[in-house]
């Protein structure tokens, strides 16, 4: 699935993530970029100029068997690179995957097992309690004689439950004579009054109550306002319309109906729906019939049974069951190649009026699938492949198989009005939900502890950076993860089984060769179609194809918690380097640093030199002191902590650095300084050396790092005038040399660059930017020229004006928001938003978040920018203790929507009194599905304010040394 962080998530502190799509498809100059990750839980809502990651390599590339020259502008990775090595020993083949002890979770009663699903719904309410009815049949096997069955219901009525076993001649029924619910585990226990006998060929048949809910989970009904009168069926609620679809993901198929809601119960699934006439619906398979309903103006659409697939795999995986209908119109284009001799049907579906705002998409599309039935060796399965823009929905993307599901901002995309990095964003999630439909949908996770096989396969080059971020503190997780039950899962749905997960299969393609790698994963799809797989099944494919020991290399990194850093000791001719635990806060605990991580070291010197780190320490001889260079091209994950002269020295050889590396260097120092390792002074001077850098993701790196220290020491005011200064300065050049104006000639990345430029020299007070957008914004919002503002810059432009301005240019963006019908426009307008600098503008702006006015799904994008905004982060949270029976009662309804609201809510502070305050109000709270997040935000919290306490006075005199205060 894809997160809005990407996530899209990722993030999520907003992130200007610049990433290739995956096979250069689009007409974004030369290539396209992923600016967020799309992660499940996380969402970053929208691309932002505030975060950036490693960049990969194209796809087109990455399978080539040469690197790119070091002196070659570099593009940004989407999957794995092939420049790591190592020497491993065959001794992993012959052994058996290591399952999670089905004691230690809690499942449902193994006595049935489920075969087919049947299910009718009919009846819907199409206002008021928009309730329906529903028959569903499960086809099951009855492993032992047992009196009671036990299935997952949420929020469903069940009113009569059957058992029908087949004997020789006849059919023996057996109706449940009491039905009870577990509404904490969310099932549904049927009685029986008489002991069902064991039968390979029984029918469970239910007939339920469910309703198509507000929540974004389940069968649900989300509004919009049509771009075009909808036909006279589609119910409405004053300026609102509805269409109504599905979300499984992670345990929600059960509120849709009763069913065995668990990854590895794997079923074919038939589907009917009863609708109005005039609508359209859509499943995962091609309509099979239409037929007359029971009353006038209704019709019955059956569908075609669907291969063997499970209600969900987590969210982004991609098995999903779906269904959906509406008012829709679609735009098709076909594949190039021919699966099962005809060329496949691929179509993006919208409510009416928006259908040509999916033309870019669907060229992705076609392309994509074709690109990964080659790769992969192994042809797209299902006769279509639907993309369905959904209007409200909790997460970037969602792969159900045959009928992909999106928010609006991850699939459609204006030409005429919409901002070039939502081109980026639409190519990056539509081949993340792609690549699903064969890891997650073709196999599937055996259980939620094996999530990263789904999600960090689907990224598979995510943003190192973010995933550091989260794996650096006391409280992440191992990529794999016990997981008791379902309802545990949305919590792990995060950038360790996106991007740590994604980053070690990058390393481990490194070390086999992306060949050898691909042969293996081949193999593992085909040995695990249509079934469930572990870890170790894949390291049983890849050992066997590679003939060396994957689990040997790899167990620590997926089961152990953490990464290491690095330390390089320095001596003539030779250096000393060691690994231990890295921990953001830097009071690593003996106990917490008993790993030893296979690393490949990536070192680079005037001769070639493959070593790899085994053990806790090694002194590696022959080393030429005039340059060289640990985890060249950023491949592997970990963090590099060089003596603070070496720093100095790789600054001054920067034209000698890839663009992978210079990022790699600058997220180090950064992380190093807040752990204690490296100094805050020894980052701002490699940094300030990068002037006249002309790489968008260097740069973008380079703000993401200086906006988190400027946002720890915000509560200095002397500090805080020495860092603006410093940014203005730092990005004063850069600015005036690319200016304002674009160039059809210019290629994606420039346009990037002036953007993010434009943006953080506003931030810091430069004159001739600031003069510049409140001219342009007064022509734009005036509506005296529309076009005053260029619409890659309506961020940067909004964002400067609010931060400088007052009520005036604040209302004019809420006006903005309120009218907007660009698909981007209400997001970048809620983003600016959180720009106020007022106390009156805070709590207005409080009150708007938390209105009808703001789509839950998009309430934590003003929330991102509140908690970055060091004048308004305090203010969100005394509201949000002010209110928290409104706050948690709004955001409740969906656990995903409020676990990335308070984890981005309030993850910006560096003071230990607010640690203790959100501890405090939180500890008689009921925590339930949001308490791993709680973790994260006090370590977050501990670790910049001691990082502060440390540095404060050392950061302090760097500035005044430099003439920055």
């Amino acid at each position: 699935m894809a997160s809005i962080g990407l996530a899209w998530v990722g993030r999520l502190s907003p992130v200007a993530r610049a990433r290739i799509c995956s096979l250069n498809l689009g007409e974004c100059g030369s290539t396209l970029l992923r600016p967020f990750p799309v992660q499940r839980g996380g969402f970053t809502s929208q691309p932002n100029a505030g975060q950036s990651a490693t960049p990969p390599q194209p796809l087109k590339e990455l399978f080539a068997a040469h690197s790119l020259n070091k002196n070659q502008r570099q593009t940004p990775l989407a999957s794995p690179s092939a420049q790591n090595s190592l020497t491993s020993k065959l001794a992993f083949q012959s052994e058996k995957p290591v399952k999670m002890a089905s004691k230690d979770r809690d499942v449902l009663p193994d006595a049935l097992k489920p075969t087919n699903y049947t299910i009718s719904l009919y009846g819907l309410e199409l206002g008021g309690a928009f309730g329906y009815q529903g028959t569903v049949k499960i086809d099951v096997d009855i492993k032992r004689s047992i009196k009671e069955v036990v299935l997952n219901a949420n929020q469903l009525k069940v009113n009569s439950a059957e058992v029908i076993v087949e004997r020789t001649k006849t059919q023996e029924s057996f109706k449940a004579s009491t039905i009870s619910y577990n509404e904490k585990l969310q099932r549904v226990t049927l009685l029986f009054p008489t002991d069902l006998p064991v039968s390979s060929k029984a029918l469970l048949v239910i007939d339920f109550n469910g309703t198509m809910n507000s929540a974004m989970a389940g069968f649900y009904r989300s509004k919009y306002k049509p771009a075009v009168p909808p036909v006279p069926s589609v119910p409405r609620d004053e300026e609102f319309h509805y269409m109504f679809s599905t979300q499984f993901e992670s345990c929600d198929a059960r509120r849709a109906f009763p069913c065995f809601d668990e990854p590895n119960l794997k079923a074919t699934f038939d589907f009917e729906i009863e609708i109005p006439e005039d609508q359209v619906a859509l499943s995962n398979m091609p309509e099979k019939e239409v037929k007359k309903g029971g009353k006038p103006g209704l019709k019955i659409v059956s569908f075609d049974r669907t291969p063997v697939m499970s209600t969900y795999p987590p969210a982004y995986l991609g098995q999903l069951l779906a269904w959906a209908f509406g008012d829709f119109e679609y735009t098709e284009d076909f594949t190039a190649r021919k699966y099962n001799g005809r060329n496949l049907p691929v179509r993006v579906y919208t409510t009416k009026g928006l259908k040509e705002q999916g033309r870019f998409a669907l060229k992705n599309a076609a392309q994509i699938v074709d690109y990964f039935s080659e790769v992969f060796r192994i042809d797209y399965p299902l006769p279509k492949v639907d993309l369905l823009a959904v209007h409200e929905f909790t997460h970037g993307a969602m792969e159900n198989w045959g009928l992909i599901t999106y928010r609006t901002t991850a699939v459609l995309y204006d030409e005429a009005s919409s901002d070039a990095r939502y081109k980026n964003r639409v190519a990056y999630v539509v081949a993340h939900e792609l690549a699903h439909q064969w890891f997650g949908n073709l196999v599937t996770m055996d259980w939620w502890s094996e999530l990263w096989l789904n999600e960090g396969f689907a990224t598979w080059t995510e943003s190192v950076q973010t995933a550091f971020q989260l794996d650096s503190l006391r409280g992440s997780h191992p990529i794999e993860v016990p997981v008791k039950d379902a309802l545990e899962i949305d919590q792990i749905f995060d950038h360790i089984s996106y991007l740590k997960g994604s980053s070690v299969i990058r390393m481990l393609s490194g070390h086999l060769g992306v060949e050898t790698f691909l042969m293996g994963v081949s193999n593992y799809l085909k040995a695990h179609q249509y079934k469930n797989a572990t870890t170790g099944d894949l390291w049983a494919a890849l050992s066997e194809a590679s003939g060396q020991d994957v689990n040997g290399v790899m167990d620590n990194w997926i089961k152990k918690i953490g990464f290491p850093v690095v330390t390089i000791t320095e001596k003539p001719g030779q250096i000393a380097i060691r690994q231990n635990r890295f921990l953001l806060s830097g009071d690593v605990k003996p106990e917490e640093d008993e790993t030893t991580w296979w690393i490949p070291l990536g070192l680079r010197s005037s001769q070639a030199m493959a070593a790899t780190l085994t053990s806790k320490t090694q002194t590696l001889q022959g080393i030429d002191e005039s340059f060289y260079k640990l985890n060249t091209n950023n491949n592997g994950f970990f963090r590099t902590n060089y003596p603070p002269d070496r720093l100095a020295k790789l600054g001054a050889l920067k034209n000698q650095l890839s663009v992978e590396d210079k990022i790699g260097l600058i997220g180090d120092a950064a992380a190093l300084a807040v752990a204690g390792h490296g100094t805050t002074a020894g980052f701002l001077a490699f940094i300030e050396g990068l002037k006249d850098e002309d790489s968008y993701l260097v740069w973008a790196q380079v703000i993401t790092s200086l906006t988190n220290v400027r946002s720890i020491f915000a509560g200095n005011e002397e500090i805080a005038a020495g860092l603006r200064k410093f940014t203005l300065q730092l990005v004063t050049p850069a600015v005036e040399k690319i200016g304002w104006e674009f160039s059809d000639k210019e290629d994606f990345l420039t346009g990037q660059l002036r953007a993010l430029l434009i943006s953080a020299a506003g931030g810091a007070g430069h004159k001739e930017v600031i003069k510049e957008a409140h001219q342009q914004f007064k022509l734009y919002t005036s509506g005296e020229d529309r076009n005053a503002i260029h619409q890659n810059l309506r961020l940067a432009v909004f964002r400067t004006v609010i931060e400088g301005g007052g009520r005036l240019e604040y209302e004019a963006v809420k006006n903005e928001y309120l009218n907007s019908t660009s698909v981007d426009g209400k997001e970048i307008c809620l983003s600016s938003m959180g720009r106020i600098q007022t106390p009156d503008l805070l709590a207005d702006l409080l009150a708007f978040m938390f209105s009808d006015q703001v789509a839950v799904q998009d309430m934590h994008t003003p929330a991102i920018a509140l908690a970055t905004n060091p004048n308004t982060r305090l203010g969100l949270w005394q509201y949000v203790k002010q209110n928290w029976p409104e706050v948690s009662s709004r955001l409740s309804r969906n656990m995903v929507v409020f676990d990335r609201w308070l984890r981005q809510a309030l993850n910006k502070f560096s003071d230990h009194d607010v640690e203790r305050d959100i501890a405090e109000f939180f500890k008689d709270k009921d925590n339930t599905g949001y308490d791993r997040s709680l973790n994260v935000i006090s370590d977050t919290i501990k670790g910049n304010a001691k990082y502060k306490d440390r540095d404060e006075l050392l950061v302090l005199e760097w500035l005044k040394a430099h003439g920055y205060a």
